[in-house]
């Protein structure tokens, strides 16, 4: 082989530089310095290169998986893609189920490396038969010699990180580290550098970034079961609480929003170079929360000398956002930044000119009663909602097919006929150009006021309501 050649990709992942954060943190110095690991810099973009590739590793020696076999997991992209080019080296076929917030990048790039992708709503539980998790249970049921990888329950994965990351750490920075800050989701980051750093130097701090709408932070502070809710940034936070995770492995917890996390990670992108994604700008934000407690600690105790050093893990790439946190009208459509292209309010000036009445249905309501609102409001569809929530759509075509088909009755609930996927939630002032984008998609648009945590349905949009409009 030719010297310097690896014998294959997955001899690239790891060993991924570590980089001091110059502008973003300047004013913490001299008390404390920031440095990030540049775990996008794997070969599939992403620290989850490293458990993609020991997961299937050690599913092989242990038997588990047979030649020409079948990955199934349950994921949020970048653990698909970390298993994808283990296996298309190894000579496996993947399915991955994947919510359906996840960015049309990530299914892009899943596919090309020859992945079946399969989406899934994002806003039902887990144990709703729609979720991504049954959906991944339930094609390991059904697919000939497979293996569900379930990275989160799967002890592999914080032991990868355990004989990786975690050494990798301690080499790299002889040890000058006084705390790691992990953007928290199956826990397997976070639970394998803590043993391993701990057991190298008890007084490294672990610290957990949560963002707002899971349920870590709240769990780690009061020990109370929060309501989840949806949130936009992906890759991390949970709402359940899975195997791989460990609360006790964190020191403390530092909660951020959507707003903090993508404003972070174009900073990132603009003042340190790092072209990294929305849970890279999570952790940052969540380490700055963290260091400026430092920083009054140390001011206050008048300590000097050696600044306190925090390491942040960057988990992932902005080549998978392209279309989400790195597109301003993405932004402006979440309301995360403010519009000033003077074309928003298209959405409001159609709803005030329908008065329309928004009809809609719970989880628990009957098929018949269903129907006959329909027909009483001569509509075709409708919204099914919990309190705060948007379940999805549910069409009279969808209906009629469960009825023909047997697979429901005029008792039967009206829940899981809901689909999110035909849905675009929309907000007042969402431009004409992001609407017609929905609807040439073929979405129906779903209008919400964000309330607190949760989103209330105040309408919904057709094709034939923009074309009135402009025609007005």
């Amino acid at each position: 082989m030719m010297k310097g050649a690896r014998s294959d990709v997955t001899k690239c992942i790891g060993d991924t530089p570590i980089v001091k954060l110059n502008k973003i943190g300047a004013h913490l110095a001299p008390h404390v310095e920031l440095y990030a690991k540049l775990e996008y810099m794997n070969p599939g973009g992403s620290v989850k290169d490293r458990i993609g590739a020991y997961m299937l590793e050690k599913a092989e020696r242990d038997g588990r998986i047979k030649p020409g076999g079948t990955i199934i997991e349950a994921t949020s992209g970048n653990t698909g893609m970390g298993l994808a080019i283990t296996a298309a080296v190894r000579g496996y076929k993947c399915i991955f189920v994947m919510a359906d917030k996840q960015s049309e990048e990530k299914r892009i790039a899943l596919r090309s490396v020859g992945a079946q992708v399969v989406i899934c709503p994002t806003n039902v539980e887990p144990e709703d038969p729609r979720s991504y998790y049954s959906t991944a249970k339930r094609l390991a049921v059904e697919t000939p010699n497979s293996l569900y990888m379930q990275q989160y329950w799967n002890p592999d994965n914080p032991e990868a990180h355990y004989v990786s990351t975690g050494p990798e750490i301690w080499n790299q920075t002889g040890g000058e580290l006084d705390a790691l800050v992990v953007a928290a989701g199956t826990g397997g980051t976070l639970v394998g550098n803590s043993r391993y750093l701990k057991e190298k130097k008890p007084s490294v701090k672990i610290v957990g970034v949560d963002p707002v709408g899971s349920i870590y932070y709240d769990l780690f502070h009061t020990g109370k079961w929060p309501k989840p809710h949806s949130y936009f940034v992906e890759g991390f936070g949970e709402d359940f609480m899975p195997s791989t995770m460990d609360l006790k492995a964190m020191d403390d917890c530092v909660q951020v929003n959507d707003k903090e996390s993508f404003q972070m990670a174009r900073r990132l992108i603009r003042d340190e170079g790092l072209l990294c994604g929305g849970s890279s700008g999570s952790a940052v934000a969540g380490a700055i929360k963290f260091a400026e407690r430092i920083k009054k600690e140390r001011e206050a105790a008048g300590v000097v000398g050696e600044p306190y050093k925090v390491l942040i893990i960057i988990p992932d790439s902005s080549s998978r956002y392209l279309s989400k946190f790195l597109n301003d009208e993405w932004l402006k459509d979440a309301g995360l930044i403010e519009r000033d292209d003077g074309m928003g309010g298209v959405v409001d000036d159609i709803l005030q000119k329908k008065k329309q009445q928004v009809i809609s249905a719970a989880p628990g309501d009957a098929l018949g009663s269903v129907i006959d609102r329909m027909k009483t409001h001569g509509i075709s569809q409708l919204p099914v909602v919990e309190p705060g929530k948007l379940l999805g759509l549910v069409s009279e075509v969808k209906v009629l097919n469960a009825l023909v088909k047997g697979d429901a009755t005029m008792k039967s609930p009206v829940g899981p006929l809901a689909e999110l996927d035909e849905a675009a939630m929309v907000e007042r002032d969402t431009t004409l150009q992001t609407l017609s984008q929905h609807f040439s998609r073929g979405k129906v648009a779903v209008v919400v006021d964000r309330v607190g945590g949760g989103v209330n349905v105040v309408g919904l949009l057709t094709k034939i309501d923009l074309i009135e409009h402009m025609l007005k």
